[in-house]
């Protein structure tokens, strides 16, 4: 496929988006349809939807309009270029004479919300909680994110797994952030086809995630059972077996961890699966919580425009039932871990203020927040333990 036809596939995609499908269909229905189009192909123009998505406000802002074909444009225009768009072939349209004259204009300034591509209602909630890193993280947030993967130490060593990836054509390097942790330069889409990854030795997991976990097994007696109260796909549930911790997965949607026996099989980590509603005491209980995903914006960019005032209000609510769940299944002495991937305070440090306001027989232990600039997702982890 030339530039301007992969231009043309996103284009359609992202109408389709506006419409109301979500982009992950709109992609597999494009590339079924689309059996002309190759591997590279497939991912140039996944790259091209999503970055589309996540600078959606100025993108729309330099392209003129809302539509496919506007943020494609407005993309163009923000990297210098002016698409070759002649109406030939499989590409777009020419381009008319309004779209000339935006091409040909010097780019505007644009206010502050719409450079940083974040809704304007939310960002005195990243000042709130980011202070002076906020247009810094935001700005990073309009690209995609690393790579990343944890090397599952039940089974292999780090300089082990570069190794293996390095065979593979994949390069990699340790991250600072997790003693586990990879980040992917080069060929990350090999990843899932290496010996090393369908033997276990590694799991596609972000360095945050991957730090979180571990601080969290920092507070635990080695050897000790472990509810993940909100487990989802198993990562932190994966990362903590490994670990040498004995855990027991549960979720309030049991369909969310339909992945994880065959993740935990290719791991040889032993995890049991909660079907249904926990019972106690535990001694440690991590609850990943539902969020509004605002740390992973980069790798969920729909997220971002689909959060409201209302919705964030329902989360915070949420997230107070699960901890006080999580607070009738605690044993004399046991501890929380309370994680979410927010960068917002609403979801972090105001949750475990108000638990703590109405629990006069809990503690903070522990209490970490990373970011992008980190170099990972952003992430949140606060550790209390019951007196």
């Amino acid at each position: 496929m030339t530039p301007a036809a992969r231009q043309a596939a996103a284009i359609e995609i992202l109408d389709r988006w506006a419409q109301g499908q979500p982009i992950e269909a709109g992609l597999t229905g494009w590339a079924r349809a689309s059996r002309f189009a190759g591997s590279k192909d497939r991912e140039a123009v996944r790259d091209l939807v999503f970055q589309a998505v996540r600078r959606r406000r100025s993108a729309a802002a330099l392209g003129g309009g809302e539509t496919g074909r506007a943020l494609v444009l407005g993309l163009a225009r923000a990297d210098g270029q002016a698409p070759d768009w002649t109406g030939a072939g499989y590409g777009p349209a020419a381009l008319d004479d309004a779209e000339l004259a935006l091409c040909a204009a010097p780019l505007p300034d644009l206010p502050r919300g719409m450079a940083l591509d974040c809704p304007d209602w939310l960002l005195p909630a990243f000042d709130a909680a980011l202070g002076a890193q906020t247009d810094a993280t935001l700005s990073l947030m309009r690209d995609r994110a690393p790579v990343f993967v944890r090397v599952n130490t039940a089974r292999a060593r780090p300089v082990d797994v570069l190794a293996d990836l390095a065979r593979d054509g994949i390069a990699a390097q340790p991250h600072p952030l997790a003693p586990t942790a990879l980040v992917i330069t080069e060929n990350p889409r090999r990843l899932r086809t290496t010996d090393a990854y369908l033997t276990g030795r590694f799991e596609l997991q972000d360095a945050a995630s991957q730090a979180v976990a571990l601080d969290f097994a920092r507070h635990v007696p080695p050897g000790s059972a472990v509810l993940d109260y909100c487990a989802g796909g198993g990562g932190k549930a994966l990362a903590l077996a490994a670990a040498g911790l004995s855990i027991t997965a549960h979720d309030a949607n049991p369909a969310r961890m339909k992945d994880l026996p065959e993740r935990a099989e290719r791991a040889g980590a032993r995890v049991t699966i909660l079907p249904g509603a926990a019972s106690g005491p535990w001694g440690a209980i991590l609850a990943d919580a539902p969020c509004s995903g605002s740390g992973s914006w980069r790798r969920a960019p729909e997220a971002k425009w689909t959060l409201t005032p209302e919705r964030l209000a329902d989360l915070t609510a949420i997230q107070d039932q699960i901890l006080a769940e999580c607070a009738q299944l605690s044993a004399p002495g046991a501890v929380i871990g309370y994680a979410t991937c927010s960068l917002l305070r609403a979801e972090n440090e105001d949750r475990i203020t108000a638990f703590l306001a109405s629990r006069p027989g809990w503690a903070l232990e522990f209490q970490r927040r990373l970011g992008p600039l980190d170099g990972g997702d952003g992430f949140f982890l606060a550790v209390l333990r019951r007196n």
